[in-house]
């Protein structure tokens, strides 16, 4: 992934922005991510309100597990591929709200 992105972005400065998954720490990923002059970024341990792949996970969640059952896998998994489908549709703006980049900041707290 990290030589396609190289490859995809020529003389670009590259940073991605990572959670703390522990393949993403490994010493392949850091050394691999140095040769190719990629900046490792990581997002600050518990903090998933920034990850927005987390917001959308918490929608369809809430759209398709919240108080139900589904009696097997095969409609568990059409559940969630349905709710993934519906963020564009009828979730749309519920989904827009929960990607909004605005933070509350505390300015500059002492120690």
């Amino acid at each position: 992934l990290l030589d396609e992105i190289a490859i995809r972005y020529p003389n670009q400065a590259i940073t991605l922005v990572m959670d703390h998954a522990r393949y993403q720490h490994c010493a392949l990923v850091i050394s691999k991510a140095a040769e190719l002059g990629i900046e490792l970024l990581y997002l600050p341990a518990y903090t998933p309100n920034l990850n927005l792949i987390e917001r959308l996970w918490k929608l369809v969640k809430k759209r398709c597990l919240t108080n139900r059952h589904y009696d097997n896998f095969e409609k568990f998994r059409a559940a969630i591929n349905d709710g993934l489908r519906d963020v564009n549709g009828v979730a749309k703006a519920e989904l827009d709200s929960l990607l909004t980049l605005r933070f509350q900041f505390f300015g500059n707290l002492k120690s």
